[in-house]
């Protein structure tokens, strides 16, 4: 769970809007949204992330969890299919 995550480029922001669009309630993710907003605006990056705060609020990493499959109306899909989904979603997003 404490696995240092580093991506290549600084998206937190806007993936993090990508998974409030599609999990509105997760208080995992408004909270990290939260923290994201005020280190970038005192100029510093949001990354690393850590293994244990993306399993928390990355919808990709969550395509198995009963909060996602309600979200996307597709309680009983397979994690394949909503990861799919969630793809075709973050693309036009």
């Amino acid at each position: 769970p404490s696995t240092a995550v580093y991506c290549a480029h600084e998206y937190t922001e806007h993936n993090l809007q990508f998974a409030k669009s599609v999990e509105k309630n997760n208080l995992h993710l408004l909270e990290r949204i939260r923290q994201a907003r005020m280190t970038r605006a005192a100029g510093f990056p949001t990354i690393p992330s850590s293994i244990k705060l993306e399993l928390a609020t990355n919808p990709f990493l969550r395509s198995n969890s009963t909060e996602i499959c309600q979200a996307l109306n597709m309680q009983h899909a397979d994690p394949i299919e909503i990861f799919t989904i969630l793809r075709q979603m973050r693309n036009q997003f």
